[in-house]
């Protein structure tokens, strides 16, 4: 297994380098990132659980309406361009966010951290990892998403400590120094991707001219199946549940009588297992297809649900942890891969820009719902066991999804 990656690696390493990089500045706009800053963001602005969460939907539910535009000029804009405009859209967004002042002011930072980090810089980099790999877009695609669980292992964390030093206006302009700094290794981490680009293209028109089908889908034609709306569910769960309990570390702290930095400081383990599923899932999507391997990848997370209302034991942490990495690891891999495996890669920035817009969509309303129910006193285990009720909803949904003949 290791052999085959070491292989790949070694064949492309710059290209994947620019894919795990990407995944890795991604962090800046994303919410296991910014959650850690929300106590002290809400103290500074006055604000409850609920008026934070809304902030923070508000700000993420512009960045999803506006992502269906941006997120497809990859399709049509060099990716050195595309790149370049990001990294320096992201940086500014971090210090918009450390300068804001009023909480108008804040959604738009919200909104600015949200499109240049977790929208399109992750778009960036997975997109291109599974448009130009094809026979080993798994494996491209695993060793592009590893720099989300890096960023998930070392970032929140780093940040709960800077912000206990230099407070979290310092440490997010600190964070616009680093992605400064990271622009040109990454724009070098490129070079020579016009001839990889034209080869991409000349295969395409080969494989076009030799179909006797239609093999890529347009964005209008993947919307005009049924089969897409009955995966959407799927599509949506990880991103609603996942930013929600990332969003609000000290209320699982406070629902289990643990400390705040307890529960960040045992996101490791959820990277760790993210690294090693999404490692293996990679080679094994290469091998049987993400149709194959996707089907039952929410159901780890519906039970890290029930289970972390079984005690409240310390360490019941481990196993809640644990069971969230498997589902990100098949998740960051899985999804990113079946759509390609579905509709093609001709217009895969098109599609995948749709369904980035639906998922930054739903990561808007997990801390808002979630942020409500709190506020009207629902507790926060009882909201746990309803989101778990989702995941396996959305499992089932997505089994007749796949099973599904094509339009």
């Amino acid at each position: 297994m290791l052999v085959d990656y070491w292989r790949f690696a070694r064949a492309n390493p710059r290209f994947l380098g620019f894919g795990f990089l990407l995944a890795f500045l991604s962090s800046a706009g994303q919410t296991y990132f910014i959650g850690v800053f929300g106590t002290e963001i809400q103290a500074d602005f006055d604000l409850d659980t609920g008026s934070w969460g809304r902030i923070y939907m508000f700000g993420t539910l512009a960045s999803a309406l506006i992502i269906n535009w941006s997120g497809s000029l990859i399709d049509r804009v060099d990716l050195r361009l595309f790149t370049g405009l990001i990294l320096l859209g992201l940086a500014g967004a971090c210090l918009l966010m450390a300068s804001v002042s009023t909480p108008m002011l804040l959604i738009v930072a919200i909104f600015m951290l949200r499109q240049f980090g977790q929208g399109l810089t992750s778009h960036a980099g997975i997109t291109s990892m599974a448009r130009y790999f094809d026979n080993n877009r798994g494996k491209a695609i695993a060793l592009a998403a590893i720099g989300y669980s890096f960023g998930e292992a070392l970032l929140p964390v780093a940040g709960l400590y800077l912000s206990q030093f230099w407070g979290w206006r310092h440490t997010f302009y600190l964070v616009a120094i680093a992605v400064l700094l990271a622009l040109l290794p990454v724009l070098w981490l490129l070079k020579g991707h016009a001839l990889r680009h034209a080869a991409h293209t000349e295969a395409l028109d080969r494989r076009a001219s030799e179909a006797a089908g239609r093999s890529d889908y347009t964005r209008r034609q993947m919307l005009a199946e049924p089969r897409f709306y009955y995966m959407l569910p799927a599509m949506i769960a990880p991103s609603m549940i996942g930013t929600a309990l990332f969003f609000f570390p000290a209320e699982i702290a406070r629902a289990r009588d643990w400390s705040s930095l307890w529960v960040t400081g045992n996101y490791w383990l959820y990277s760790m297992v993210s690294v090693t599923v999404t490692i293996y899932s990679g080679l094994l999507i290469d091998r049987f297809s993400a149709r194959r391997v996707l089907p039952f990848f929410l159901l780890p997370l519906g039970l890290a649900l029930v289970v972390i209302n079984l005690s409240s034991h310390e360490y019941l942490v481990w196993p809640f942890m644990l069971l969230q990495g498997i589902t990100s690891g098949l998740y960051f891999t899985g999804l990113s891969a079946l759509w390609a495996e579905l509709y093609g890669a001709r217009h895969l920035g098109a599609i995948k820009s749709l369904t980035n817009a639906v998922m930054v969509f739903s990561s808007a309303l997990g801390p808002a719902a979630v942020g409500t129910l709190l506020e009207w006193q629902v507790s926060f285990l009882a909201i746990t066991l309803l989101l778990a009720g989702f995941c396996v909803l959305a499992t089932l949904m997505l089994i007749h999804a796949l099973r599904m003949p094509s339009s």
